[in-house]
């Protein structure tokens, strides 16, 4: 007798929907259900279009198509209100199709507060929401009834912001629905985590990711990913990869639709413009980014989905997620700065997992072609970044604990309990803790006798509670992690919101003025308070500017490029004109080796430049520019100015530079870096963030938002205040770690630095050396492209090359 078949571990009309479809459910599917049912969190790593989000609601629907019980089942938690719109419209379909009686909503920013109230009395079944809208639901009172009947947690491309400040957030909430509905099952999900062990600890109930199962998926086809170099050449320096805007037109008129992605805003302006510029056929190319209004985001993803765009120009804000069948190709303008973010990327092609994904990276220079050609060997070889990881932020837990006292007075003992269970905490000790719960409750020592910082207060039971109700408002207006630059809103007369550009860009406009803004040439009317009213013009028009965070170059990316440099024998997969620079380079100067730090000393212009080739990055390189000048300055050295990009730092003066080595003391940089910090720019503007995060300056009142140079005022004079009478804060603090992470990059500094004691190789030189020229020609430049300054540089060393190919090489000088 034949042996029966295994009886299926779906309900049937699951099963039958699987079945009409000629699909089998895959393994990971299985093991995802599997790990629910046994009431085991797990982390699922699988490539893009291989059914991971339906991993995992798989456990959701099964449940809910055995006891479709009132009340909430699911909670899916996101990075992006985008997200969660699509995974809303991708889920709906099925369960319509399946016949399931589950309903299913969104709770994001955009959401009304009608919705929103009547949510937390009659909730869905499954809930799509974001860390901010989730922290905000778990201060209100009624939270404990609202998630009595949970069951599962989905948090979903947990890559992108688990070792955040959003996950900080996070991890606080889910700490808080363990208290509140400890039966439930947490998964987290993502395409993209090249060391899922952090990852395991940080979605962990008390820090231990061994109790976290690990879920890997099958690998679908490898990408089919090309770097294009238009007419066989790659331009010395820019970054935008405007010379290929030929070859991307021809692209979208060959494929269905086409997502180009860009590292900036103003870059995806930029792109937009010079594509319209040769678009005879009036193909639709549409754009998406941050800024643009809700209403000009929704309109492109609905031309989207109703196939009526050939091309979409969009940014950092479409890398998660959205599944759009028909993207049959994805381009990469530029650097893609880390392999998960360029994987991401790719994956939004063809996202199916029988289908290899397609992308074309087109490079804006030649150190981006190595960085390019070093993403797909590390992808080839399945080797992904890896984020750095920091303990919590102070401000994000201040904000919690205002938060849990918004929804009931607490017990700080059980409070610190559970804070200390989640992984960013869980090292925070209970001064500490009880440092930030002092902020929360007057402002610290400093501020305590203003009567607006007295927010909590303990009451006779020994209890923290909120010390007006005026509080509570104001906390549930003014939450959220992500504290953009200060904006002014761009409508029309007419009301009609295009979206916000940053004030101090809107602030040098003045009736008259025009500007390219998504996708429009503009002409400023007035501003009015906050809007800058504009109408369209056919007059000639400026690109906005933007000072959003830049993409930093990952370490690992970093390492490669090195790598790659310094082997001759992997130089022949380069193309012949980055063959002939590095060459060149060889003969004139010298290659770096993988650990080494390469400096050159030259004249040029009348002015000494001293370049370091470090691939650090440019916040690193931004900084230490600013320390070598000030060092410059004490020795003498009479410096003029430095630039920097992602791969070199070249400072230039009026003295020659004898001894870089003395420059570049990390003993003494230390020091200097700390004062510099002290008195700098960058420390203030971190503790502006800092300072709204922890609720001590508020964005919005009630009818109306402060400015950004309101907001910025008041921050200011809070931080002179806090520094001449309370320099231990702890926003300070928390505004220190900032500033010496996100913005300066202390730790690549260190490294840098470390890497110069150790290895430090100096050439000096009769002139310009090709590793230069990508970063000496920023100096001067006052336009996009570039101008005669830039084309006299790269004339002048390509003469040399041309003229002195039988140069020896330059002479070492010791260090």
């Amino acid at each position: 007798m034949a042996p029966r078949p295994a009886p299926s571990p779906l309900p049937a009309r699951i099963e039958r929907w699987f079945d009409a479809r000629g699909w089998q459910v895959r393994p990971h599917q299985l093991a995802m259900l599997d790990a629910h049912r046994r009431g085991q969190d797990a982390l699922l790593i699988s490539s893009t279009g291989s059914g991971k989000t339906l991993a995992g609601f798989l456990p959701t629907l099964a449940d809910l198509a055995d006891d479709p019980a009132e009340g909430l089942h699911t909670l899916y938690i996101s990075p992006l209100k985008a997200l969660t719109n699509d995974i809303e419209r991708n889920l709906s379909a099925p369960i319509a199709e399946m016949g399931l009686p589950i309903s299913v909503e969104s709770r994001t920013g955009d959401t009304s507060g009608a919705v929103k109230a009547r949510q937390r009395t009659k909730p869905p079944h499954i809930l799509l929401t974001t860390p901010e809208s989730l922290s905000l639901l778990l201060s209100h009172p009624d939270a404990p009834r609202l998630f009595l009947s949970l069951r599962r947690v989905i948090v979903d491309e947990v890559h992108a912001f688990a070792h955040g400040k959003r996950g900080d957030l996070l991890a606080l909430c889910l700490a808080r629905l363990n208290a509140l509905a400890p039966g439930h099952v947490r998964a987290g999900l993502s395409a993209t985590i090249g060391d899922p062990a952090p990852y395991r600890d940080w979605l962990s109930r008390a820090g231990r990711g061994e109790e976290v199962a690990l879920v890997t998926g099958k690998d679908g086809p490898p990408p089919d990913i090309r770097i294009v170099v238009p007419e066989g050449r790659v331009p010395w320096s820019g970054h935008s990869a405007r010379y290929a805007a030929h070859q991307v037109m021809e692209a979208v008129r060959e494929h269905r639709l086409t997502l180009i992605f860009c590292n900036t805003r103003g870059l995806a302006e930029l792109t937009l413009q010079e594509l319209w510029a040769i678009n005879p056929d009036n193909l639709p190319i549409g754009i998406f980014h941050g800024s643009l209004s809700l209403e000009v985001r929704q309109r492109a993803e609905q031309a989207i989905a109703e196939g009526r765009l050939r091309a979409l120009v969009c940014t950092s804000a479409l890398d998660l997620g959205v599944d759009w069948g028909d993207v049959d190709l994805v381009i990469q303008l530029g650097a893609p700065k880390g392999t998960a973010r360029l994987l991401q990327r790719i994956g939004r092609s063809n996202h199916r997992a029988d289908m290899p994904s397609k992308a074309w990276i087109i490079p804006g220079n030649r150190f981006e072609y190595l960085e390019a050609r070093c993403a797909l060997d590390a992808i080839a070889e399945r080797q992904l970044d890896t984020e750095p990881w920091r303990p919590g932020a102070w401000d994000v837990l201040a904000q919690h604990i205002m938060g849990m006292a918004c929804a009931a007075p607490f017990d700080a003992d059980a409070l610190y309990a559970e804070v200390t269970t989640t992984a960013p905490y869980r090292d925070l000790t209970r001064s500490q803790f009880d440092r930030v719960l002092g902020f929360v409750r007057n402002g610290g020592y400093a501020l305590a006798a203003y009567d607006r910082f007295q927010r909590i207060r303990q009451n006779a039971d020994g209890l923290w509670e909120v010390s007006h109700p005026r509080f509570i408002g104001q906390y549930r207006m003014n939450a959220g992690i992500i504290v953009e630059a200060p904006m002014v809103t761009v409508r029309f007369r007419n009301g009609r919101k295009l979206g916000q550009l940053e004030e101090g860009f809107g602030a040098t406009l003045g009736p008259g003025d025009t500007f390219r803004f998504s996708g429009l040439d503009l002409e400023v009317e007035a501003m009015v308070d906050n809007d800058l009213i504009v109408r369209a013009t056919r007059k000639s028009a400026i690109i906005p500017s933007y000072s959003g965070t830049r993409m930093a170059l990952s370490t690992s990316l970093s390492d490669r490029v090195r790598a790659l440099l310094h082997d001759p024998g992997e130089h022949d997969r380069l193309p012949s004109d980055i063959r002939e620079w590095l060459a060149a380079q060889a003969r004139f100067s010298r290659l770096p080796a993988a650990d080494e730090l390469l400096v050159e000393t030259f004249e040029h212009k009348g002015l000494h430049h001293m370049v370091l080739h470090s691939f650090e990055g440019w916040n690193a390189h931004q900084s230490l520019g600013m320390l070598i000048t000030q060092r410059m300055e004490q020795c003498g050295l009479d410096p003029v100015g430095f630039v920097s990009n992602d791969y070199s730092l070249a400072v230039y003066g009026l003295k020659p530079i004898a001894d870089p080595g003395a420059l570049l003391d990390p003993e003494v940089m230390d020091e200097e870096l700390r004062r510099w910090l002290d008195r700098s720019y960058l420390l203030k503007r971190a503790f502006r963030e800092v300072a709204v995060i922890g609720g001590l300056v508020e964005r919005q009142h009630p009818g109306k938002r402060k400015t950004g140079k309101q907001v910025t005022f008041s921050t200011d004079l809070i931080y002179d205040v806090l520094q001449r009478h309370e320099p231990d804060h702890v926003l300070l603090r928390a505004a220190w770690a900032d500033a010496s992470t996100k913005l300066v990059e202390v730790g690549r500094l260190a490294r840098l630095l470390e890497r110069a004691r150790a290895t430090m190789v100096h050439r000096d030189l009769p002139h310009v050396s090709p590793l230069s020229v990508p970063v000496l020609v920023i100096i001067g430049r006052e336009s996009v492209s570039g101008g005669a300054a830039e084309e006299e540089l790269i004339a002048e060393l390509e003469a040399i090359i041309a003229e002195e190919s039988d140069v020896p090489a330059a002479g070492s000088v010791p260090v």
